[in-house]
């Protein structure tokens, strides 16, 4: 699984800056989005019903990015890449590394993730419906001894979600805003990064998403992020997330995003707060 991984990430960052499709002048500046930790299209912990880059109609985009969340106890950092076509279908991967040592020394967690998603239909920015996609995410953690020590009952899981997202051009004091809504059937706790099901619970659980944002500018973005967490291990409790976040779209082949996020309790150490940094590149 990580030589596979490995090699599509590599496959990936070899053709992208080649692709050469996506028109630079198309789509508007940002609605590609940014990258999650798990390698959609969206914002740093929520993924939107955008499809990663700026392709269109008969063209291919993407997107690779690097995030970092480091926490008084922990350290997660993510790097992913993403491959749209014809603004339909979305392939993204996602390497995840989760330093534990401060719960369980000299443990570093790892889990790889791939994703599709597809565009079902509406508009981002135009037409009477938001944009609506589904997708499907199959994770694998790759270090499975210490989330089978806490109660979970697999390395394995595949997540489940449907969003829908809209951008208004005019919305609250002249400025452009979206808004994200994400409803979500999972078994992964911590991401997955403890495993999928536990002593708790072991059967799949919905939970809602949500992200909304203001831009202050064409190249400036605030907003709010919040994802609801199943909490399925009986050893600590896991707490829903959220974040807020600046982006900042200079243009549309780079963007950087940055949040203060609050991640609660994980594995038992309470008040994980901290700064996030997500770049991207995208096409």
């Amino acid at each position: 699984m990580q030589a596979l991984i490995l090699c599509l990430l590599i496959t990936l960052t070899a053709i992208l800056p080649g692709i050469g499709h996506a028109d630079p002048g198309g789509r508007l500046l940002a609605t590609g989005g940014a990258s999650t930790v798990e390698g959609a299209a969206g914002g740093g912990l929520v993924p939107w019903a955008t499809l990663a880059g700026y392709a269109e109609r008969d063209e291919v985009g993407g997107a690779l990015a690097a995030t970092a969340v480091v926490l008084p106890d922990y350290d997660l950092r993510s790097a992913s890449a993403a491959v749209t076509f014809h603004n339909r279908i979305e392939l993204s991967v996602a390497k995840q590394r989760f330093d534990a040592d401060a719960a369980v020394p000299g443990t570093t967690l790892e889990q790889d993730v791939f994703g599709v998603k597809l565009r079902l239909g509406g508009d981002l920015v135009y037409g009477r419906l938001p944009q609506l996609s589904v997708g499907v995410q199959l994770k694998h953690n790759a270090e499975f001894e210490v989330p089978a020590l806490v109660g979970a009952r697999s390395d394995t899981g595949v997540d489940l979600y449907v969003s829908t997202t809209r951008l208004w051009l005019a919305g609250p004091f002249g400025r452009s805003a979206f808004v994200n809504g994400t409803v979500r059937a999972t078994r992964a706790n911590q991401l997955g990064l403890l495993g999928f099901g536990g002593d708790r619970n072991g059967d799949y659980r919905v939970v809602g998403e949500a992200s909304a944002g203001l831009f202050l500018n064409r190249r400036w973005a605030i907003g709010m992020e919040y994802r609801q967490k199943p909490d399925n291990l009986g050893f600590a409790p896991e707490d829903d997330w959220m974040d807020a976040f600046v982006g900042w779209f200079p243009d549309k082949r780079f963007s950087v995003v940055a949040a203060w996020s609050d991640l609660g309790s994980i594995a038992g150490l309470d008040d994980q707060r901290s700064a996030y940094l997500s770049l991207q590149f995208s096409h």
